[in-house]
């Protein structure tokens, strides 16, 4: 065997070690690129700047394409024709794997992989690796099914309302900013639940959460009887301003929570005792009278921890007009905040994001598929407990219909 040959096999042996991969790159740019002017001249009949009576179209320009070969990206110019449209045969057999790794891809970043570990990911596939830029490019795919979900129409109606915010950090001009990223659910008036919207600002205060619910106002959120949230002062304000006419219940852990921080450490378990004595009543009139009797004993002892209750029993205790079955998942935020916790496990690995829109691209996919899941999955209320809820509401405003008509009844003289 020659020297030359020999040389050859060595070099074939070694093919895709890092320092033959610009070269063989190259290579194969070239290559593809010879065979796709042979193909396009092929089908119109006439190579370039050749006169032929059996042309049957025109070269028109080129478009660009990144080719993923075991040897990284492979940037090619596609020729385009005038009549009709060309694709490169050798691309042919890959569009399926091309598609598989794509959703391979998308899928680590929806699981919370990040950019740089999905190169990894890539080589255990059989390539040779993708850079974070890459995995960035392909990601971005995503952008346009997300925002689809996030401003798609909301035509049923939703009586119950949980809203919630949480932080992730992103980089802005440069630096890491903390940002609010806010999430709404409801549940149907058929008992179905919902993710009705996602959105990030810079903080979480009033006119941020002015625009947040009056963007799903526009998108059709209507009937809403109750909205569950913390008692943020400025999503206060923006709930009474949104909906009116709605209840708003105070979420009842961060009510607890607050009172609690007025109360000794080791005094702590017999306040939560005494406090729980209220909700375990079965009716609002005697959760009233025990959350009375609660306050005047906590006067003495605890006057900063009875102070916060004063003027919080109505909005704790708001869940109970509403049907009895609904009380364990309205009196909270806590079915928002297993939501949060699924969120915050996906965006934990990223740490910082690159921009904001990524927070969205990576949020907005878990939350999509987050919806997926619980239509596929049972009502979180079931249709006779939802039942109930709009025959009080009928019982109701027949009996308002009928004093607002009844004749006046003379005085007795």
């Amino acid at each position: 065997m020659t020297e030359a040959t020999m040389a050859f096999l060595d070099y074939l042996r070694n093919i895709g070690k890092e320092e033959d991969a610009d070269f063989l790159r190259e290579g194969i740019r070239v290559l593809t690129q010879a065979l796709m002017e042979l193909e396009v001249s092929q089908q119109i009949g006439a190579a370039r700047y050749q006169r032929s009576d059996e042309r049957s179209s025109y070269r028109n320009g080129y478009r660009e394409r990144t080719w993923q070969t075991r040897v990284g990206e492979v940037g090619l110019q596609i020729p385009k024709v005038r009549d009709g449209s060309y694709f490169p045969s050798f691309l042919e057999p890959r569009r399926r794997p091309e598609q598989a790794l794509l959703a391979v891809v998308q899928q680590a970043y929806i699981e919370g992989v990040s950019t740089r570990k999905v190169d990894d990911l890539v080589q255990s596939l059989g390539l040779s690796g993708m850079d974070k830029s890459a995995v960035s490019r392909i990601c971005k795919q995503l952008d346009e099914v997300v925002e689809a979900f996030r401003n798609r129409p909301l035509e049923y109606e939703y009586p119950y309302v949980w809203l919630d915010a949480l932080y992730v950090k992103a980089r802005m001009n440069g630096r890491v900013v903390s940002q609010a990223l806010v999430i709404a659910t409801g549940v149907r008036r058929s008992g179905e639940r919902d993710i009705l919207g996602v959105e990030l600002g810079a903080a979480e205060n009033r006119d941020f959460w002015l625009i947040f619910l009056r963007g799903l106002i526009g998108r059709g959120l209507q009937g809403v009887q109750l909205v569950i949230s913390d008692a943020h002062e400025g999503l206060k304000e923006a709930i009474q301003r949104v909906f009116a006419g709605a209840s708003w219940q105070r979420c009842r852990v961060h009510f607890m929570r607050n009172v609690l921080a007025f109360v000794p450490h080791g005094e702590k378990a017999l306040v939560s005792a005494l406090l729980r004595t209220i909700f375990a009543q079965s009716n609002r009139a005697d959760a009233d009278a025990q959350w009375q009797q609660v306050v005047e004993y906590m006067r003495t002892r605890w006057p900063l921890a009875a102070a916060v209750m004063e003027d919080a029993r109505d909005d704790v205790l708001a869940y109970m007009a509403f049907p009895v079955e609904h009380w364990t998942r309205l009196y909270s935020t806590n079915p928002l905040e297993r939501l949060n916790k699924e969120v915050k496990r996906r965006v934990n690995v990223v740490g910082v994001f690159p921009d904001v829109a990524a927070v969205i691209r990576l949020v907005g996919a878990v939350l999509l598929e987050i919806d997926d899941e619980w239509q596929a999955g049972k009502r979180y209320f079931s249709l006779e407990s939802m039942r109930k809820l709009y025959e009080a509401d009928a019982l109701t405003a027949s009996v308002t219909t009928s004093l607002r008509y009844a004749p006046a009844i003379a005085p007795v003289h």
